[in-house]
């Protein structure tokens, strides 16, 4: 019974959802409202949950001292300091507990919670970003060794995209004749983003759509049950 009920309500639910699609008035329309509105009450709740097995984790690290225990102290400090700060000055135009904080405002020139938003989360983002790039270009280097017709397709479609968009494969080709201004660089890159690459994103999502409609199914008919804590 305790499977069985659950199994019931998302197949409920999911077929709700399905029905007001087709049939977006009421009672369908008040249902689903309702439903969404549950959602986002259950979904805050859950980010509370989040928090707490954030720190429950990273508090069993460092009273075990584990590895690198003392990333997981610096995880625990910033979280600390940005719930105390956004909560006694609050942030933008939002009060906190001591109002505005007039006085650290002028000192700061913003709220501390903007503050360490804008100089301390903000570049240490970019920083993370300009990490990926490294993987990026690795990953580049791998798709792009020319072994099969793909790979060679993938190749030839890079190498005219990075030198279309430069003003270094429009001075290749600007003696093309206007006539033939398709094999110039900047439009043939041009070409290559607005349908090849267009088509093959679209396929892409198209085949995302799919396995989501499929995993959808699997639930509502209850033959996915992993989110019940089991395998099955």
């Amino acid at each position: 019974m305790k499977r069985n009920i659950p199994l019931i309500l998302a197949f409920l639910a999911g077929l709700l959802m399905i029905v007001s699609e087709f049939i977006p008035h009421r009672p369908f329309s008040n249902m689903v409202e309702t439903l969404e509105n549950w959602f986002m009450i259950i979904a805050g709740f859950s980010i509370v949950l989040g928090l707490a097995s954030l720190l429950q984790m990273n508090y069993q690290k460092i009273s075990t001292k584990a590895e690198n225990w003392g990333y997981h102290l610096a995880c625990v400090i910033a979280f600390a300091l940005i719930v105390i700060m956004g909560a006694l000055w609050g942030m933008e135009d939002q009060p906190g507990l001591l109002g505005q904080g007039e006085k650290i405002v002028s000192w700061l020139g913003k709220k501390p919670f903007d503050y360490t938003y804008d100089n301390a989360l903000v570049p240490l983002s970019a920083t993370m970003f300009s990490l990926l790039a490294f993987f990026i270009a690795s990953a580049a280097y791998r798709a792009f060794i020319i072994r099969t017709f793909e790979s060679n397709l993938l190749m030839i479609s890079a190498v005219i995209v990075i030198l279309g968009r430069t003003g270094f494969g429009t001075m290749l080709t600007s003696w093309i004749p206007e006539s033939y201004r398709i094999w110039q660089l900047p439009v043939l890159a041009d070409f290559i983003m607005q349908y090849p690459n267009t088509a093959a994103q679209r396929a892409i999502l198209i085949s995302a759509s799919l396995g989501i409609i499929g995993s959808s199914l699997r639930i509502i008919l209850g033959i996915e049950r992993s989110y019940l804590g089991g395998d099955k």
